[in-house]
């Protein structure tokens, strides 16, 4: 199973890369070939349509004139093709574009004979172009080996594309009994086979997975150093292109990077596209891994566990270790530095160095000085000055918001 919801109209979040593209590509009649593109893993829409014309208004019955036939200003029936570059890369694209048709053939594919037939690519990037004459020289030692004569295919920009008429959209699903030609040469590219990873373990339990470019994405980057490079949390991490996704049920699209998906049991929970930062991405992961909890509304309402409260028994006379923040995995708190306060709540003479920050709390007509997790922002408790043993500072900390990691765990 591998869905992946696509909307008819897309719009790029913002701080995000986009992997949406589009080429216009001619290969004979366009029945055929927009059938073929729509099949592909990785195409969002193949529309047939005309380009490459000029001096007339471009409809079938136009183009389709005698007197156009051998007409060089006359449109040529191509398909607009719009793809995630990211599933479906320009270079797999193009490959199948040279094979599913005779590019050796000039104005014509088998018995379809006009300009209307040519072979085209009609590229709208620059890099669409490199890949284009790169495959171009490629498939025509191959086809030069096999016997065949030389590529009559143009490479250009695309000026302008005019949609075919209705009738002629998805022709061949409204026609079941037309016919669908082949004029393939039978030489084939010899692809590389990228290793596709194994999926299993995400159809079990919870996993956030990162849809990462397959190129470089500045947001890509950007998020793993402001956020994905220091978590530690239980939740596993996993990074994936688009087009290793197979196996999972996804209702997110995955055409722009980065694209966080929350999966439980192989299905996704909640996605989303573009950068985030690292405050919505703990707060998206603690409604993932802690629904409506007490452990949640003390994370993020800033609530306060009961005193004595079970998770509390729990950690109060644990083994040498650490405890550590519930989502992010940092280490918080060190048994060693673990006391019995008598209140009902973890207490600490100092939490570990540099994890965490403090803020003041004039809530509930107190004035108190709050304690957060540095990596997470989640809220831990507070620090009462001088209450603590000889004279140190205790830290009053919420143990529904801590794991604890055995000493000979770490």
């Amino acid at each position: 199973m591998w869905v992946l919801a696509q909307p008819d109209a897309v719009k790029t979040p913002p701080q995000a890369s986009s992997h949406i593209k589009t080429l216009v590509l001619g290969s004979g009649c366009f029945w055929g070939a927009e059938k073929r593109y729509e099949a592909m893993q990785g195409v969002l829409d193949a529309q047939s349509g005309y380009a490459d014309g000029s001096g007339f208004k471009a409809s079938y019955k136009a183009i389709t004139q005698a007197k156009r036939r051998f007409d060089e200003n006359n449109y040529a029936e191509v398909v607009k093709v719009t793809y995630n570059a990211n599933m479906l890369s320009t270079e797999q694209l193009l490959m199948r574009y040279f094979e599913s048709h005779d590019p050796t053939q000039k104005n014509r594919q088998g018995n379809d004979i006009g300009t209307q037939y040519r072979s085209i690519i009609l590229y709208s990037e620059p890099e669409q172009q490199a890949v284009a004459v790169k495959l171009q020289a490629q498939y025509q030692a191959l086809l030069s080996e096999a016997g065949y004569g030389e590529i009559k295919t143009q490479i250009k920009s695309l000026d302008a594309f005019y949609p075919a008429e209705e009738y002629h959209q998805n022709y061949l699903a409204k026609n079941p009994n037309g016919y669908c030609p082949d004029h393939s040469t039978g030489v084939v590219f010899k692809e590389k086979h990228h290793k596709q990873p194994n999926n299993k373990a995400l159809l079990v339990g919870k996993h956030i997975v990162v849809v990462d470019s397959q190129s470089y994405c500045p947001y890509c980057e950007k998020l793993k150093k402001t956020v994905l490079n220091d978590y530690q949390g239980s939740i596993p991490l996993h990074f994936r292109y688009a087009n290793q996704l197979k196996g999972l049920t996804l209702t997110t699209a995955t055409w722009a990077t980065p694209t966080i998906l929350f999966i439980e049991q192989g299905k996704e929970v909640y996605g989303h596209q573009g950068l985030i930062n690292k405050d919505d991405f703990y707060r998206a992961l603690g409604v993932f891994k802690l629904g409506d909890s007490e452990a949640y509304k003390v994370a993020f309402n800033s609530k306060t566990d009961a005193p004595f409260c079970k998770q509390y028994d729990l950690f109060k006379n644990s083994k040498e270790g650490i405890f550590i923040d519930k989502l992010s995995g940092a280490a918080l708190f060190d048994t060693k530095d673990r006391f019995n306060s008598g209140t009902g709540w973890l207490s600490f003479k100092h939490p570990v160095k540099g994890s965490v920050t403090y803020h003041e709390d004039n809530s509930h007509g107190m004035r108190r000085t709050e304690i957060r997790s540095k990596s997470s922002g989640i809220h831990l408790g507070h620090v009462f000055a001088k209450e603590g043993p000889g004279g140190a500072d205790r830290y009053c900390i919420n143990a529904t918001v801590l794991e604890f990691v055995p000493k000979d765990k770490l």
